[in-house]
């Protein structure tokens, strides 16, 4: 393993841990030469899978390149990047396990808006709305009525009923 910062290859292991949720191992390392530390992960290589684009072709699916486009939704939002990660990890094992190893663009879109809905609903908006390519404001207040109405269904669900004893008392 080649140093980032100087390039050497010797280095020394400082601690490793369970990563990605037991699909990697995490191995902090420093560098014999600079003595710079630095993160590598250690997992198993997954078999190819490809997405079928809209457009007919097919491309290989890149972890990398939906994390990226996760990450730009979840700008400035309180989501954990290693959240991130565990999902795409986790769908690309789902995809990689199917019959053909191959997923629709518009399946795969649809796995990622509904994690990002369930997860938080700012990053899902942002990401529905390159997704789907939102042409006017009127698509996009569309949207954002049905997420509305959809987060208000869910507070009703979880609220206590009116003879509850775990309903506060308005004073």
């Amino acid at each position: 393993m080649r140093c980032p910062f100087c390039g050497d290859s010797q280095s020394r292991v400082i601690d490793s841990r369970v990563a990605r949720e037991g699909c990697a191992i995490r191995r902090r390392r420093q560098c014999e030469a600079c003595s710079e530390r630095y993160t590598t992960y250690e997992g198993v290589e997954a078999a190819t899978a490809d997405v079928d684009k809209r457009d007919g072709r097919a491309e290989p699916f890149d972890v990398d390149k939906l994390i990226r486009s996760m990450r730009i939704a979840c700008k400035k939002r309180p989501v954990s990047a290693e959240r991130l990660v565990d999902f795409a990890s986790q769908l690309q094992a789902r995809i990689a396990a199917r019959p053909g190893r191959t997923i629709s663009s518009q399946a795969l879109g649809e796995e990622v808006m509904a994690f990002l809905r369930a997860l938080d609903a700012v990053a899902y908006v942002r990401y529905a709305s390159v997704y789907r390519s939102f042409q006017t404001i009127v698509e996009f207040t569309d949207e954002l009525r049905t997420l509305e109405q959809e987060l208000a269904q869910r507070e009703l669900d979880l609220s206590p009923a009116p003879d509850s004893p775990l309903r506060h008392p308005k004073t």
